[in-house]
């Protein structure tokens, strides 16, 4: 059985980031990323908005709020270090109607509180003078918002891992593990075995079922997974606008808003669908109907045919519909009391702008791990 010092399983955004921190803090140690995939980064990292959030909508002393301001600062400075195609573009909130106003105080709140103390509140006026499509009746504007292009940030990552001595493998599906004297032995989809003295499960929307085929984790560490599916549409003219623009949020998500790509493409999403299956990555013409509908709230303008299908990615959510949305999750050895074990549970957005500061998390982690 071969023998190694860790390995992070998954390689999408947060697991690269992960894996990177690891092995930079562990020179001469041997780090593999293993991925049941043919590529990085193809599931939900490959499946977002890419948007820098600036850090206002969670709640105050939250992992999510944390390492978002965090991981925004860190992500920003990297992207500028690397030359990863990015823009601090800005993004503005929208009310549009006079009920939506209270949402939008307590959203400028809790960005301060937050400590994202450049989230103003402006008129309609201002709003307009700085996107003249736009139809509001106030606005927030968090000048720290900002795109990235997720996949060359991922290409970085890995290329920092595998230059400081670390391994990614694809096609390489773990399922199960059992607690050993060494570490961690990792089962195979192809009936091979895996000694690793540390094991990062950052598996995304696989996380909690891999961590349930952990023998030795008690079962109630792990929890339920539940799917959020989140549509996009694309936007077959040029955006009006230079912005990202966003509805007051919904109770699942952030509601049907505009993002625009570094190539300047716009696309409206996600919606939110809650489903039994992962892979249900469909995205129907029938619901472009209602994007709209939620679109015209803030852009009247919208032409009609002028939206296309686009893609859907899945939210890896641990708190189910109707319930209030669960924090990140880190379970690290002081919190379940196993050597060498950190299980990541719950990475959706902010989860791409946190994936810095989740890494130095999760090395924190293991550092400070008991017996």
């Amino acid at each position: 059985m071969d023998q190694v010092d860790g390995v992070v399983v998954g390689a999408g955004v947060v697991g690269l980031a992960v894996a990177r921190a690891l092995s930079l803090a562990q020179p001469g140690k041997q780090w593999l990323v293993l991925e049941q995939a043919s590529a990085i980064g193809t599931g939900t990292s490959s499946r977002n908005s890419e948007v820098i959030h600036a850090g206002i909508y969670y709640p105050q002393g939250s992992l999510k709020a944390r390492w978002c301001v965090q991981g925004r600062d860190m992500l920003y400075a990297y992207a500028a270090e690397r030359g990863v195609p990015h823009r601090r573009c800005g993004k503005l909130m929208v009310a549009t109607d006079e009920g939506q106003l209270p949402g939008l105080q307590a959203l400028l709140k809790k960005a301060h509180a937050n400590g994202v103390s450049d989230v103003v509140m402006i008129c309609a006026d201002q709003a307009r003078a700085m996107e003249p499509a736009l139809s509001c009746v106030a606005a927030l504007h968090s000048p720290s918002t900002g795109i990235v292009d997720s996949h060359a940030f991922m290409l970085s990552l890995q290329g920092d891992f595998e230059n400081a001595g670390g391994t990614v493998v694809c096609h390489a599906q773990v399922v199960s593990a059992h607690i050993h004297p060494q570490g961690w032995v990792l089962h195979m989809a192809d009936g091979s075995e895996l000694l690793a003295s540390q094991l990062v499960n950052s598996a995304g929307l696989s996380a909690p079922a891999l961590a349930r085929q952990c023998t030795g984790l008690d079962a109630a560490h792990v929890p339920t997974a539940y799917y959020a599916k989140g549509n996009y549409f694309t936007l077959g003219v040029r955006a009006p606008f230079s912005r990202l623009i966003y509805p007051v949020p919904e109770a699942a998500g952030l509601g049907v808003h505009l993002t625009l790509d570094m190539g300047g493409q716009a696309k409206f999403g996600p919606d939110v669908q809650w489903v039994d299956d992962p892979e249900d990555l469909v995205v129907s013409t029938e619901q472009g109907l209602a994007f709209y509908a939620a679109v015209r709230t803030y852009w009247p303008g919208l032409p009609d045919g002028a939206l296309h299908p686009g893609y859907a990615g899945m939210r890896p959510k641990i708190s189910g519909p109707g319930q209030a949305p669960a924090d990140f999750v880190l379970q690290g050895p002081s919190e379940h009391g196993l050597t060498g074990l950190v299980n990541l549970f719950g990475i959706e957005s902010p989860g791409l702008t946190s994936s810095l500061a989740i890494a130095q998390a999760v090395l924190h982690s293991l550092g400070g791990q008991r017996g």
